[in-house]
């Protein structure tokens, strides 16, 4: 008699801890992004993956592993990413992020379909962390600029580029 009770309060505290985790996020409205059409279902799946590559991104910062930049990034987004990855990896820091907030404008979206551009205003907590132990905690709101192009299954950060506010 206890044991599915207990299995279900397993599941609703599981949940509950991993929807506690998630950002709140809010899209602006997609009247306007450029000489192209924005479908309903493209700007799910953008606003999807780059929320994705957030989580890839503090993974990866978290465990020092370039590695995991893959599946969301490409181009010089990745390769500043994993320059930044080997560097605090040299100095045995590790950086863990935790986003708390996304608003998101989707503001261009190429005419052929190759490219869509978004701002975000993001605010996160930061951590970093010197062989494990923690040496500064900050709450930032920043700015960023990010310029997805579409893959065979998904949209993938190019550009990711933060910017005063």
């Amino acid at each position: 008699m206890w044991k599915p009770f207990l299995l279900v309060c397993s599941v609703f505290v599981t949940l509950f801890a991993w929807g506690a985790d998630q950002p709140v996020v809010r899209v602006e409205p997609t009247d306007a992004v450029g000489p192209r059409t924005l479908e309903k279902p493209t700007e799910t799946a953008v606003v999807r993956d780059y929320l994705q590559a957030w989580r890839s991104l503090s993974a990866a910062l978290d465990q020092n592993r370039a590695d995991l930049l893959n599946h969301d990034f490409v181009g010089t987004a990745k390769e500043k990413l994993a320059d930044t990855i080997r560097e605090q990896a040299k100095l045995g820091i590790q950086t863990r992020y935790r986003d708390g907030k996304h608003d998101v404008q989707l503001v261009f979206y190429s005419p052929e379909g190759l490219s869509i551009q978004l701002v975000d205003t993001v605010e996160y907590d930061v951590e970093i962390l010197d062989h494990e132990k923690v040496q500064a905690t900050q709450h930032v709101r920043a700015r960023y600029v990010a310029v997805l192009t579409p893959t065979e299954v998904q949209w993938k950060v190019r550009v990711f580029q933060a910017e005063p506010e």
